[in-house]
């Protein structure tokens, strides 16, 4: 048998910004009153600006790059060989699937069985995803169970069709944040629930383009609306010194 070192998989990926990220300082007295509110642990907000990431622009000027709802959730990868699972891992956590002791461990198995019977476990090779519920990030879709959501599922499932349709700037991205990036995720569990109306807001997208994948290049970028400014001014004074 494996020890549990033998069995880590890779770490997941830094996935960077599109755009160069700056920080800037917030107003002390704005922050001691509203910092929580924005989930701000110190005085200063780091920003995304409207300049590309050098690298990155792929994510603009390539057809076949592509953007899928940002889930909010702890990030689990999972490894099966012949329908058995061999390795269950949270970032660099390795995470024994034959323990029984209440915790994290219980709530991420109970994601990947929900998950299995969903039929969204493949029976053999590495999957990553995200686990989902009411143990984690405060549960913002609502679920009554844990779910693991592998991030294949994500291109067909939550996919943006809206992203190829407009042209890739900066202002057209943050005007589609602010007031139209709902969340897939989200409303397909209204629907099945019967309320298709009740929606929210998407935490952010990840930009994907599978050609890259293939030939060993970066495809994976995100950004999310905590990256533009209108996400705090409602709450806290963002001081621009350039």
């Amino acid at each position: 048998m494996k020890t549990n070192q033998e069995s880590m998989l890779t770490d997941f990926p830094k996935i960077e910004c599109p755009f160069i990220r700056q920080t800037f300082k917030v107003d002390k007295e704005s922050f001691k009153k509203n910092g929580r509110r924005v989930n701000l642990r110190s005085p200063e907000v780091y920003l995304a600006i409207n300049k590309i990431n050098p690298g990155y622009e792929w994510v603009f000027d390539d057809p076949g790059t592509f953007a899928v709802e940002k889930v909010d959730g702890s990030n689990v990868k999972i490894l099966i060989e012949k329908s058995e699972i061999i390795t269950v891992q949270n970032r660099m956590n390795y995470i024994n699937p034959l323990t029984i002791k209440p915790g994290v461990n219980l709530y991420i198995m109970d994601g990947i069985i929900q998950a299995s019977m969903k039929g969204y476990v493949n029976s053999d090779g590495e999957q990553a995803g995200e686990l989902l519920g009411p143990k984690f990030q405060g549960n913002p879709y609502k679920l009554e169970h844990h779910l693991w959501f592998p991030f294949e599922r994500s291109y067909s499932q939550l996919r943006y069709k809206s992203f190829e349709k407009f042209e890739r700037t900066y202002e057209n991205w943050s005007s589609w944040f602010k007031d139209h990036l709902f969340s897939l995720f989200f409303q397909k569990i209204s629907n099945k629930k019967g309320d298709p109306a009740n929606k929210m807001m998407a935490e952010g997208v990840v930009f994907y383009n599978l050609k890259r994948k293939e030939e060993g290049q970066p495809y994976m970028a995100k950004l999310r609306r905590d990256m533009f400014d209108w996400f705090y001014t409602d709450y806290v004074e963002i001081i621009d010194e350039s």
